[in-house]
């Protein structure tokens, strides 16, 4: 296989975003976004699934965070999009269950190249810190659409925001690191009976 690597850089009005991502990498990372706490979530996807990720964001924070959250996940969604190429030999699906404490949530992924997120959370506060907690789904829509990947997130039960939001995170990057995977067993096939994905 080629080396699965992207560099995405994307500029608009509102952001300037330059994300580099290693799919076989050992879980380093580097950000600088203006977003601390997306920047902790950022690292529970590099750490739990093992990608080396480098991302870099100008962003108009003054206003909010909104449009630096979604253009990030945005752009994620194309660099891994890039890296996987015409996604032959990969797995292409994945799962996993991730608890925190008093949290459980279960993210399950399809690379089908049908873009589309379910998400289901219930949080119980606006914000967490300074983060607006609806900025969560903005961010997986984002990747969702722009990695053409079907995504079902579910926040099975907690209480404690934070928690529920970290183990999306931690869940998301799990499953990522199990549908990017190469499976040995396939060779270069095509994972779809379709022929294409």
């Amino acid at each position: 296989m080629a080396d699965r690597k992207a560099t995405v850089e994307r500029k608009t009005l509102e952001t300037a975003i330059k994300v580099g991502l290693e799919l076989d990498g050992e879980g380093h990372s580097r950000f600088d976004t203006g977003v601390p706490f997306l920047e902790h979530m950022l690292d529970q996807i590099s750490r739990h699934g093992l990608f080396n990720l480098d991302i870099a964001c100008q962003g108009d924070t003054h206003i909010d965070d909104h449009h630096t959250v979604e253009d990030i996940g945005i752009t994620l969604g194309d660099c891994f999009s890039q890296a996987l190429g015409d996604r032959k030999g990969i797995v292409r699906y994945g799962h996993a269950y991730v608890p925190l404490d008093e949290s459980l949530s279960r993210v399950v992924i399809d690379f089908s190249g049908r873009p589309g997120l379910h998400f289901h959370a219930d949080f119980k506060r606006p914000r967490v810190g300074n983060f607006d907690v609806d900025l969560t789904s903005e961010f997986f829509q984002g990747f969702a659409n722009h990695a053409r990947a079907t995504i079902h997130m579910d926040v099975i039960r907690g209480d404690n925001d934070h928690h529920k939001i970290e183990t999306l995170f931690k869940a998301f990057g799990r499953a990522l690191r199990m549908a990017c995977a190469i499976d040995e067993r396939a060779g270069n096939s095509m994972p779809s009976t379709k022929g294409s994905l």
